[in-house]
């Protein structure tokens, strides 16, 4: 009670409304930086005009280390017998200028261009020039996968890199946070010399560990010190002790929490919906203490993005019967159909089943996810349907598919040579002509944007700008597309180039 009453005075000390927090209403676009925690500490500044001189003298912790070490923006989860791309991929590139050209890659390209991209940032690379121990364009990849969800990946780029550069440790911090390994995240930050956690880490670590009395008093001495603001000061009470909410003001949403603030608000008993957050914050929601329907919405987003497998969708819609009607019940439903059709092979009930179950992915922007996870099975049916022949090309297993199928409608005998890497004429159209002539024996020239990094050795750079036009899909210009489709065959990324020339085949043609 002591400690109760000792924080609610300390919280409400100076409080002021808590609209500060929210005062715009329309949130801007969330980049993958600006939601990062504050979780180090800052020095203090220096008042204006007054000398940076002191009484006493403080003996820190000297770090030391070697100006020829080793830079971590080499480090990476995929050897090149995986990704198939060169170990000097970044050439005479200007470190400054790739770490721009990652953070504008567009966040929601086309499928088999996002697989590409994540393979480029999770590649191990040597490192470009101008690299140092600081690793910034391993801070550009890091942020570039969680800006795409794929929160799994940073975690273990960043286990990879093993690096205790601050601005890491800031990234690794909330990545605990984002996947609920937060003890793992704060024993870390508390073990290696030179980080110095901000307060309201300690007081969260603190309190995570069990020492609350410490939590608390750390608490006091950081609003003694003016180091927290009086959003800061009435959360972090409320989380020391949630039933101060009874008699404290109402904590304002805001519109830009960081993993902290939202595990926080989630700890006090005020949890955000993840669906207007980054795209890395819908991982909370997979957690098995979810809700169904938040689960399915997360899943969902995800798996657009392509930061879960399909597999793991499939699974969630499958894991009870829908008690409800219309919206994402209706998918569910349909998903469940199809799926229990398959199971038991019945034709007639798969037949029935896959067009409704078609167009309600389709409507939900999950076209891909459906046909990987269902494409493959519904192909190799007896007399596939030619929806389920287009869903087999659309799979992972495309190729396959393509080499045992004999599609007697031009718009399926086109697509499934091209599945095969085979030479062929599409139909009169700008954009299927384009797409065969990237598979033809003359390769198309190679625009500005792709022949100068090559020339120049921006190898990074030319792949890069082919991904960027391949990215539009069926809105690129069709000279630019073919020519990057052409580019990414030359340089041995075969399957990328087939899979994007399916998908914007494919995609908004099936029916």
């Amino acid at each position: 009670m002591h400690l109760r009453i000792a924080i609610f005075g300390l919280a409400m000390g100076g409080l002021l409304p808590f609209g500060a927090w929210a005062q715009d209403s329309t949130p801007d676009p969330i980049s993958a930086i600006d939601w990062l925690s504050d979780s180090l500490a800052h020095p203090p500044p220096t008042p204006p005009g007054a000398a940076p001189v002191t009484n006493g003298v403080v003996t820190e912790p000297i770090t030391v280390q070697s100006l020829d070490a080793p830079s971590p923006d080499g480090v990476g989860l995929l050897p090149r017998a995986v990704t198939g791309l060169p170990a000097n991929l970044w050439g005479a590139s200007d470190l400054d200028q790739l770490i721009r050209i990652i953070a504008d890659f567009p966040a929601e390209p086309l499928p088999a261009v996002q697989d590409e991209f994540r393979h480029i940032m999770l590649a191990e690379l040597d490192p470009p020039r101008g690299s140092t121990p600081r690793a910034p364009l391993l801070q550009a990849r890091i942020d570039a996968l969680l800006a795409r969800g794929a929160v799994e990946e940073a975690e273990a780029l960043l286990e990879r890199a093993g690096s205790k550069e601050p601005e890491l440790f800031r990234r690794a911090f909330d990545v605990g946070l984002l996947t609920g390994r937060e003890q793992a995240a704060c024993a870390r930050m508390r073990a290696v010399p030179g980080i110095s956690p901000s307060f309201p880490v300690r007081i969260f670590c603190l309190a995570r560990t069990g020492d609350w009395a410490a939590a608390a008093l750390t608490l006091e001495s950081a609003k003694a010190l003016g180091q927290l603001s009086i959003e800061e000061d009435a959360l972090l009470a409320q989380f020391l002790d949630p039933a101060l909410a009874d008699f404290m003001p109402p904590i304002a949403t805001p519109h830009r929490p960081s993993p902290l603030t939202f595990r926080m608000l989630e700890a006090i008993g005020a949890p955000m919906p993840t669906a207007p957050l980054p795209l890395a914050f819908a991982h909370s929601d997979l957690r098995p203490s979810s809700g169904w329907k938040p689960r399915i919405e997360a899943a969902e987003r995800l798996a657009r993005a392509g930061a879960i497998p399909p597999d793991l969708l499939i699974a969630i819609y499958g894991e009870r019967a829908p008690s409800a009607s219309g919206g994402v019940w209706e998918r569910v439903a349909a998903v469940q159909d199809l799926n229990a059709a398959l199971t038991t092979g019945d034709t007639e009930k798969i037949e029935a089943a896959l067009p409704r179950a078609w167009e309600e992915m389709r409507a939900a922007r999950l076209a891909l996810p459906f046909a990987r996870a269902f494409g493959a099975r519904l192909a190799a049916m007896d007399a596939p349907s030619s929806l389920a022949t287009r869903l087999g090309l659309l799979s992972d297993d495309y190729e396959t598919v393509a080499l045992e199928i004999a599609p007697e409608t031009p718009d399926l005998a086109f697509p499934a040579a091209i599945a095969r890497g085979e030479e062929a004429a599409g139909s009169d159209d700008a954009l299927s002509q384009a797409i065969g002539a990237a598979f033809g024996a003359a390769a198309p020239e190679l625009p500005a944007s792709i022949s100068d990094p090559v020339r120049e050795q921006r190898f990074g750079e030319a792949l890069l700008a082919a991904l960027k036009v391949l990215a539009k899909g069926a809105e690129a210009d069709p000279g630019d597309l073919s020519a990057s489709l052409a580019f990414l065959r030359r340089i041995g990324l075969e399957e990328t180039a087939r899979r994007a020339a399916l998908q914007i085949l494919l995609l908004d043609r099936a029916a």
